[in-house]
């Protein structure tokens, strides 16, 4: 297992409880891959530095977590195929 610094990006077009949703699968996916989540924060609506698909904020959530390093594709792959992440981060902390 090694620690990893993950930041996401949701669509600001979501009411509070869609995006609260769309945390937990995130979760969840982290989760079933046999990670584990250190800490969690909600960094909330922020202004994007660029237009990304017509969009000019988003919501910003970062993790803390503890994931084996073959589940990082897995875990970006559904990155990719949830429309409603706008972008997302994920950095390794052991070096």
């Amino acid at each position: 297992m090694r620690d990893y610094e993950l930041v996401i990006i949701v669509t600001p077009e979501f009411e509070e409880a869609a995006t609260a949703d769309i945390v937990e699968k995130v979760k969840g996916w982290i989760t079933e891959s046999g990670g584990s989540i250190d800490t969690f924060e909600e960094w909330g609506r922020q202004k994007l530095a660029y237009l990304i698909r017509n969009f000019k904020e988003g919501q910003y959530f970062r993790f803390e977590i503890k994931l084996d390093p073959s589940a990082v594709a897995a875990l970006e792959r559904n990155f990719r195929l949830q429309e409603s992440i706008l972008r997302f981060l994920i950095i390794n902390r052991d070096d």
